[in-house]
């Protein structure tokens, strides 16, 4: 039986790799340099500036590709530390109970009875402000109890499945049935959360930078970039509206993917 083309996974792999790749490149290469004052104040969308160019002369759509850069290493980043973490205590949690489980969680509570904003913004305080490690490590320790939570469950879920049952009766250590049998059979919930979470993550990042706690010049980010364009929305509404399509765009697409995902969970199931 022929299966069904997943339309959201499909539409959100194009999406987002279009844009991984304009990305990348732009790492080596962008049509005009980013940072250079020279190309003629507000000069509105064309084909010589594609997003026109800012109050200081500078093109846009160089600036977008090196933000998107910036802005993607952050959530990547961030995220994969909330879930890399998060899944190591949600495994401990789920997999033994016990004490060690009202313990981790108990403090993983605590963690969850912050607002997220708030921790964030005492985090990048203690650390230090403008930085991207510090952006980083704050979004980060945002995103572990989410993670854990829902890592916890599934692994809970799977602690007592035949499979593993059989593999504590042929001598196989805890280490062993965590990250070899049970780890693998976790992703079909891991990967849905970490699109999730990596959308929270760009939004997060977007408005730390907004609101000018996060990333600063030189280095520049979509939010950041967002942030100026607020100042010269009468004289070139085209740098909000082209930054802000490209934040809706990105987080669009790893959201279809997220969708398609899950849709992939229901077809198994």
């Amino acid at each position: 039986m022929k299966k069904k083309l997943n339309g959201y996974l499909l539409a959100g792999l194009i999406i987002t790799g279009v844009m991984l790749l304009i990305t990348v490149i732009g790492i080596f290469w962008t049509p005009y340099v980013p940072t250079a004052m020279k190309y003629g104040r507000f000069q509105p969308p064309s084909f010589r500036h594609l997003f026109g160019t800012d109050n200081f002369g500078r093109d846009i759509f160089s600036r977008v590709i090196k933000g998107s850069g910036t802005t993607l290493a952050i959530a990547l980043s961030t995220v994969s530390i909330g879930a890399i973490v998060g899944t190591l205590v949600g495994a401990v949690t789920g997999y033994f109970g016990g004490l060690v489980d009202d313990v981790l969680m108990r403090l993983n509570d605590t963690l969850t009875a912050f607002p997220s904003f708030l921790l964030a913004l005492l985090v990048v305080s203690l650390v230090g402000p403008g930085k991207k490690y510090s952006v980083v490590l704050a979004l980060g320790l945002v995103f572990i109890p989410s993670f854990a939570r829902v890592m916890r469950t599934e692994f809970a879920s799977l602690r007592n499945k035949n499979y593993v049952t059989r593999a504590r009766l042929m001598g196989a250590s805890n280490l062993r049935i965590l990250f070899i049998h049970l780890l693998p059979n976790t992703l079909r919930v891991l990967l849905p959360a970490f699109t999730i979470g990596f959308n929270n993550a760009v939004l997060a990042e977007a408005s730390m930078s907004f609101l000018g706690i996060g990333v600063t010049p030189p280095d520049a980010s979509l939010g950041y970039m967002l942030s100026e364009a607020q100042a010269m929305l009468k004289a070139g509404p085209w740098y909000a509206l082209c930054t802000g399509c490209t934040i809706v765009l990105l987080i669009f697409g790893v959201g279809l993917i997220g969708e398609g995902l899950q849709e992939l969970n229901r077809e198994v199931d």
